[in-house]
């Protein structure tokens, strides 16, 4: 096993494997993405082109296995910064948390930890004040596993809490719909403490 720690530039020459490990790990539940080649280009290009990004790439010998990646929260898209804005949080001062990727045989083995703790040090090398990521929210949905377990316990354990009523949506279409539609995403947040 290897990992790469990258920024956005640097990454630029995985764009295949990432973009094909996104359509592969999203395809699944909770968020059930039926994606594209040419869209997971646009979506990574915010990445690629902003030095001011990392990009942690998991390798099994020569094949990408996970990643997961960051961004000045300032450089993403501006309905994003928006949501913090109305809160009175300086995209300035923050990090965003993108995706976390693992392939299921690689999963329960420490991995997602390892994806927070370099993000995190990520955000405290530029001096943030606070990082932020979101998740979908899915409610009884009929393509839920009966074996499913979220993510939650864990990103509590790992110091993050849901910001009460900071949501937005993003469309994409199911693989189980025939048009895109609007998906509620809950944003989860983590301050740093002050230095002493």
């Amino acid at each position: 096993m290897e990992i790469l720690k990258l920024n956005g530039p640097e990454a630029q020459k995985f764009l295949r494997p990432l973009a094909e490990l996104r359509l592969s790990i999203f395809w699944e539940y909770p968020y059930l993405y039926e994606g594209s080649l040419s869209y997971e280009e646009k979506y990574l290009a915010t990445y690629f082109n902003c030095a001011q990004s990392f990009i942690l790439l998991l390798k099994d010998e020569e094949k990408i296995v996970g990643a997961t990646t960051a961004i000045i929260a300032e450089a993403e898209e501006d309905n994003f910064k928006k949501a913090f804005i109305e809160q009175n949080l300086n995209p300035q001062e923050g990090v965003y948390f993108g995706e976390s990727l693992l392939l299921p045989q690689y999963r329960g083995q420490g991995f997602g930890k390892i994806f927070f703790q370099e993000r995190e040090l990520f955000a405290k090398s530029l001096n943030r004040k606070w990082v932020s990521f979101c998740s979908v929210v899915r409610e009884n949905h009929p393509l839920c596993p009966p074996e499913y377990q979220g993510y939650e316990s864990m990103w509590s354990y790992l110091g993050y809490s849901p910001l009460e009523g900071m949501t937005t949506y993003y469309e994409w279409k199911d693989r189980d719909q025939n048009q895109p539609s609007k998906k509620l995403m809950q944003y989860w947040f983590k301050n740093f403490p002050n230095p002493i």
